[in-house]
């Protein structure tokens, strides 16, 4: 019997994001699987992506990346009225300002998506096949 694990990586500062963004390189998400959930500071992504953390990259699994302590989102070239819309992640960085990080979520076509917080928390959960 061959036993399946699913993936939980903890981000706390740059070089840990830099792993979640390799581990999450070409993921889909719907646009509609996209949600910031204000009163709690959190922004979630649901993706299906490879598992690039494995030699089965071939391997397609759903993932949650969770952000914490997120104060402030702003998108450009997402249209978030169309819930069909699929994105393609292809990269997540972080840049300081003053005392506060940005985390930008790139996707293709010239869409991204910032996120204002003081803390580097992100969550990478894998949900299943």
């Amino acid at each position: 019997m061959i036993k399946k694990y699913l993936t939980k990586i903890i981000a706390k500062s740059n070089k840990d994001l830099q792993i979640i963004s390799a581990c999450c390189e070409n993921a889909k998400i719907k646009a509609s699987e996209i949600k910031y959930l204000k009163n709690n500071k959190i922004f979630l992504l649901l993706m299906e992506r490879f598992k690039n953390e494995t030699n089965q990259n071939t391997q397609k699994i759903y993932s949650i990346c969770k952000f914490e302590f997120v104060e402030n989102v702003r998108s450009k070239n997402i249209n978030q009225k169309d819930k069909g819309l699929m994105l393609e992640l292809l990269a997540i960085n972080l840049l300081k300002r003053d005392e506060k990080f940005e985390i930008n979520i790139i996707f293709s076509n010239n869409a991204y998506i910032t996120l204002s917080t003081e803390i580097i928390e992100v969550t990478l959960e894998d949900q299943g096949e």
